[in-house]
């Protein structure tokens, strides 16, 4: 692939929140997750795990689980001051029930050699507990699952299929790992609904100017 190509492929991309009544191939589904896991990631330890969802019982299942949580949050007092702003969220929090297919990604929970170091460390050392606090700012595991679901992405649109990457819906996070089977060693981060896009959003990028420096 010539890198215009390439550019093309990524600058094309956008997430699509509606999907044509059409399901997605189990298969399609298992490749593009199998390409995502050639992602780098911390140590080599490729500690994620894919659930690649086609049962529309279970996608509506977990709509269900985030716009029961979404309702429950909007009768907070704390919420007031959003106004009908946290009415609409609550209605639209389960979405993506229309999606034909529902990929659920979660990382095992671990701890580093270093991690165990800098954690026994820092009881007696602040500069130690200092370090530490900053170590906890770039977490490992988190910027590994992200590099997988950023490839993951883009392999699905290349794919043909639209996607769209949601961590809002973790505030439902207990309930949906019990839907998807989750296990306690392991944190659900994000669920991305799939399907053959039924929009072509087509919102731009700032220049790469206003967002990069370069230090000569």
């Amino acid at each position: 692939m010539e890198t215009a190509e390439l550019a093309n492929l990524i600058k094309s991309r956008r997430s699509v929140r509606a999907w044509q009544n059409q399901p997605v191939p189990e298969e399609t589904l298992v490749q593009a997750i199998e390409l995502a896991t050639w992602a780098p990631n911390g140590g080599n330890r490729q500690p994620w795990f894919f659930y690649a969802v086609v049962n529309k019982g279970t996608i509506s299942a977990v709509a269900d689980a985030v716009q029961s949580t979404a309702r429950y949050v909007a009768t907070w007092p704390e919420a007031a001051p959003l106004g009908e702003m946290v009415n609409t969220m609550a209605q639209r929090a389960g979405g993506f029930r229309s999606a034909p297919a529902l990929i659920g990604v979660a990382v095992k929970k671990y701890q580093s050699p270093m991690d165990q170091v800098f954690a026994a460390r820092e009881k007696t050392d602040p500069r130690a507990a200092q370090m530490r606090q900053g170590e906890r700012a770039v977490s490992s595991r988190i910027q590994t699952v992200s590099s997988a679901i950023a490839y993951l992405l883009l392999v699905l649109h290349q794919m043909g299929l639209g996607a769209t990457w949601m961590t809002g819906p973790l505030q439902a996070k207990t309930e949906i790992e019990q839907v998807l089977g989750v296990p306690a060693d392991m944190d659900l981060v994000a669920i991305i609904p799939v399907g053959y896009p039924a929009e072509t959003p087509t919102r731009d990028r700032k220049p790469v100017s206003e967002v990069c420096k370069v230090i000569r």
